[in-house]
């Protein structure tokens, strides 16, 4: 028995939920993996899995045996990595998930790029708005945008920062007229954000720093921020999007910043990725890599160094 692909097997069990998915990240059908971790159980003369047809969960000794497990691969990993040729060199499979807009317009341009820097690496990139279960999903990391992560067993690491922008149309303001405080946002059409905390309620920070929270009308709710960015081009209604989607909207002119006295949350962008006592070549270089391709300020916030 290979003990280290049997734990190879083991881990991607656990981590995807089934015999099947752990086949696909591991490239072997499901009763390769079914035999290698049987093997590992006989090894150990313990049982790790509890198996039905429905799901796959862990006893207490393959709890505590996930734990080791874990951190072995990775430190087999790392130290492979040290030594080979080129350290500086990613390859295998990165996994990554990604917000689906912000995945279109900023991240998808620079992958070819890494991946000229790494022709040994694959990357496979799943597009999705929702908070996705790294573990569960056998990612390797996500970018994340938020004003803050809640307390979790994940690693954050801040790459850059978004800010979100109230604005309309000229066609819009043209009827309607600009608001000069938020509380005017209450007579006026909006544009809603359905995955916001409170897509119904925006919550400005004055100049003399009090808080400003004000009930808005929806015309428009989605749950993508393209098709708001749309509506409001259109002049259906004043939105609040962050600069990543309407920065370039803003630059042209297309759009127009409105209530600038007044300050929305700040937004970071974050690598995440699970918790383990060594990172990954692959994770390490590709969060250098965004990091030094976006910066700070972000390219998609040019718009404010013209105002300024």
């Amino acid at each position: 028995m290979d003990r280290f692909a049997a734990m190879q097997a083991f881990v991607a069990v656990v981590e995807t939920g089934s015999f099947v998915r752990a086949g696909e990240r591991l490239g072997l059908s499901a009763t390769s993996v079914s035999r290698a971790v049987a093997a590992l159980e006989a090894h150990l003369d313990v049982r790790l899995l509890y198996r039905t047809t429905r799901r796959v969960s862990l006893t207490d000794a393959g709890r505590t045996y996930y734990r080791y497990a874990v951190d072995l691969l990775a430190d087999l990993a790392e130290a492979e990595a040290a030594v080979s040729a080129d350290s500086r060199t990613a390859s295998g499979v990165l996994r990554l998930s990604v917000p689906v807009t912000f995945g279109v317009l900023h991240l998808a341009p620079l992958l070819p790029r890494f991946r000229q820097q790494h022709p040994g690496l694959t990357l496979d990139l799943s597009l999705d708005d929702r908070i996705t279960d790294l573990v569960e999903e056998g990612r390797d990391l996500a970018v994340r945008i938020s004003r803050e992560l809640l307390a979790t067993t994940l690693v954050a690491r801040p790459l850059t920062s978004t800010q979100l922008v109230v604005c309309a149309a000229p066609s819009y303001l043209a009827r309607f007229g600009a608001p000069q405080s938020p509380e005017e946002l209450g007579r006026h059409q909006c544009l809603l954000y359905s995955y916001a905390d409170q897509a119904g309620q925006w919550a400005f920070r004055a100049p003399d720093g009090s808080v400003h929270h004000v009930a808005v009308k929806g015309v428009m709710i989605a749950n993508n921020g393209d098709v708001l960015r749309l509506a409001a081009l259109a002049g259906e209604g004043i939105v609040v999007q962050p600069s990543f989607i309407v920065g370039d909207d803003l630059l042209s002119g297309r759009l127009v910043p409105l209530l600038q006295d007044y300050a929305l949350p700040p937004l970071k962008v974050y690598a995440v990725y699970p918790g383990r006592r060594h990172l990954p070549a692959k994770v390490r270089l590709f969060i250098e890599f965004l990091k030094a391709a976006w910066g700070e300020p972000p390219p998609w916030e040019r718009w404010r160094q013209r105002q300024d």
